[in-house]
């Protein structure tokens, strides 16, 4: 039990009623209760206790004590003797242990692996380089010292990333070509007049993730000519007369779900002004925040219809067919045959008889090469 406390590192809890420890031979004696009783019997102004006993007590049970009379005196000593005899007895002493025990075993059951218990003596090893990506890291165990045999930090991080990309390939080699059995046929929506546009960043944190951009044609909604031009003069500079469609967006609240619920909230108040609320009649529409862009357009004159197609095709037949009798009556005159042969004489006419050098012996052993 001790040994299982120290390694839990646990301090042994006390009953309310046991007294601190003292002289055993104390507990062994059976006569001491009734010789402390004749004894009070004798002297009962007398208001201390044997040294052996209340010594043991500490301040505050001490202090209880002398509050008590003798005969109390005598069952609180009694009664502390038998609950210390109870606490010490082998039968107590071995369900203390199991319980202990049991407590050790879940404390180490919910005490990560890889982490040493506070205090503990021996330190739990952690999952090495080689466990990487494994079910069960610990398995593995910690990676051999390093003996200038082994890559650099650079390297495995290289490793790392080539690992990483092979099991990308693998998916797509392997499972993405399954999601073609769930591909449906593209239905352009014919019932949702709003379009709504998020922002994504892949992942990270950023301020305009959160910005919603609402578009839409004021052409699309159920309003008369008479209300839909209200809209637009609500609309203000947020229509772009050249589109046809009015831009909204928001990002004063903290989720994209929150702007797009105020956007949806904000058309649903403009149809309602525009339906219910004035027409401003005497109001203009103001359109000098566009920007008007001169385009400029294919006449109409200068597009190919289906009649001059045709006729376009035929006189390019037409010509096709004059070239090739031309060709066989000797008309046209082939100009790279014409160039080759004239090269061909050019060559045939500039050819030179180049001469030999031979080799003469003079006297005297030299050689000399004459021309």
């Amino acid at each position: 039990m001790a040994s299982t406390m120290h390694t839990l590192r646990l301090t042994a809890l006390r009953s309310t009623y046991r007294i601190r420890p003292r002289p055993r031979h104390y507990l062994l004696q059976p006569a001491l209760a009734s010789s402390f009783a004749n004894s009070t019997r004798h002297n009962a102004s007398d208001t201390t206790a044997p040294y052996s006993f209340r010594e043991s007590l500490d301040s505050s049970t001490r202090a209880f004590y002398d509050s008590l009379s003798p005969e109390d005196r005598i069952r609180y000593e009694q009664d502390a003797i038998k609950l210390d005899e109870y606490m010490t007895s082998p039968a107590i002493e071995a369900r203390l242990n199991a319980v202990v025990s049991e407590a050790a075993y879940h404390v180490s059951r919910q005490t990560p692996r890889d982490k040493p218990m506070p205090g503990g003596d021996e330190q739990r090893f952690k999952p090495g380089l080689m466990a990487m990506g494994e079910p069960n890291e610990m398995d593995s165990g910690e990676d051999e010292l390093f003996e200038g045999d082994d890559m650099s930090s650079i390297a495995h991080g290289e490793l790392e990333q080539h690992r990483e990309l092979r099991t990308y390939a693998r998916i797509a080699a392997w499972e993405m070509p399954l999601l073609s059995k769930l591909a449906k046929p593209f239905e352009p929506p014919t019932t949702t007049p709003l379009r709504f546009r998020y922002t994504t960043y892949l992942g990270e944190t950023h301020p305009a993730a959160l910005k919603i951009v609402c578009e839409f044609s004021p052409i699309d909604l159920p309003l008369t000519p008479a209300q839909r031009l209200t809209l637009i003069k609500l609309a203000g500079v947020r229509y772009d007369p050249q589109r046809d469609l009015v831009r909204m967006s928001c990002e004063m609240f903290e989720t994209q779900a929150q702007n797009k619920r105020y956007l949806g909230d904000l058309v649903d108040t403009l149809i309602t002004e525009a339906k219910e609320g004035e027409g401003f009649e005497d109001v203009g529409v103001d359109f000098r925040h566009v920007k008007w862009k001169d385009r400029k357009e294919f006449p109409e004159g200068w597009k190919l219809s289906g009649g001059k197609r045709k006729a376009l095709e035929e006189r390019r037949e037409e010509r096709e067919r004059n070239e090739k009798e031309r060709l066989a009556r000797g008309e046209i005159v082939d100009g790279v045959g014409v160039i080759e042969a004239a090269m061909r004489s050019a060559r045939a006419e500039e050819r030179v008889e180049i001469p030999v050098a031979k080799r003469v012996v003079g006297g005297k052993g030299r050689q000399r090469t004459a021309r």
